[in-house]
């Protein structure tokens, strides 16, 4: 019995650091976890007009893309870039994913987007305008977490 008490309290154990570093990362990305993104870029290009805001296109594989994860980690979920994007533009993510199933809609929708924005990979983040106008874009992950997201964002040099 005693042998027993021993295998499960390091188990115990691992299940409260886990519990803690869950809540722990669950505070710090609240505000990303909130945001709003939107799958119909129709939709979005209309608010975008009415609130005189930019388009945020996140073409991304969500489900297999190894370098998507990792700017959803560093970047889109983070408190810095949440309060950018909730003041400056309409987020749309565009998804190609390999395991889950879009709607045929948006699939075609996906498909005739990234045809008309010549997307080679993933993620790329086309920042366009309220008509849909290209402004710039990112290919692939860009280093240097949200600061160096929200320079691009703006238009300011990357380092």
């Amino acid at each position: 019995m005693t042998g027993n008490l021993l295998l499960l309290s390091p188990f115990r154990r691992l299940l409260v650091v886990a519990a803690a570093c869950s809540a722990t990362l669950s505070l710090t990305n609240v505000r990303g976890d909130e945001l709003p993104w939107k799958t119909n870029f129709a939709e979005a290009a209309a608010e975008a007009s009415q609130q005189n805001k930019q388009i945020l296109l996140n073409f991304t594989g969500s489900d297999w893309c190894p370098w998507c994860v990792k700017m959803d980690e560093e970047v889109l979920n983070k408190k810095q870039f949440s309060d950018f994007a909730s003041k400056n533009l309409v987020l749309v993510k565009l998804d190609f994913p390999r395991g889950k199933k879009l709607s045929p809609d948006e699939k075609a929708q996906n498909e005739q987007l990234a045809k008309k924005y010549a997307i080679q990979g993933f993620p790329t983040f086309v920042l366009v305008d309220a008509s849909g106008k290209e402004v710039r874009r990112q290919e692939g992950y860009l280093e240097g977490g949200p600061a160096q997201f929200l320079k691009w964002a703006k238009g300011q040099a990357v380092q």
